[in-house]
């Protein structure tokens, strides 16, 4: 069973003010720390520690992107 974590939970993990880099998108949280474009926590002109959700639309690329990533838990 998946913790469920808070959106203040999630914003902590931004890359840094914790050093996980932790997204959310469709109600999971994905641990992208590991992925080189995450680096410090930004990705083009998304941050970390937040839902993509709504952000994913406009994105060059499809869910398919996070099948490569842990799920850490719920939103």
């Amino acid at each position: 069973m998946l913790t469920v974590y808070t959106k203040q939970q999630l914003a902590l993990r931004n890359g840094q003010d914790k050093p996980q880099i932790w997204i959310a998108y469709k109600g999971l949280i994905y641990d992208v720390g590991s992925s080189r474009l995450w680096k410090n926590g930004k990705h083009y002109e998304h941050w970390a520690g937040q839902d993509l959700t709504d952000e994913l639309p406009d994105a060059p690329h499809t869910d398919a992107v996070f099948e490569k990533f842990e799920v850490i838990g719920r939103l």
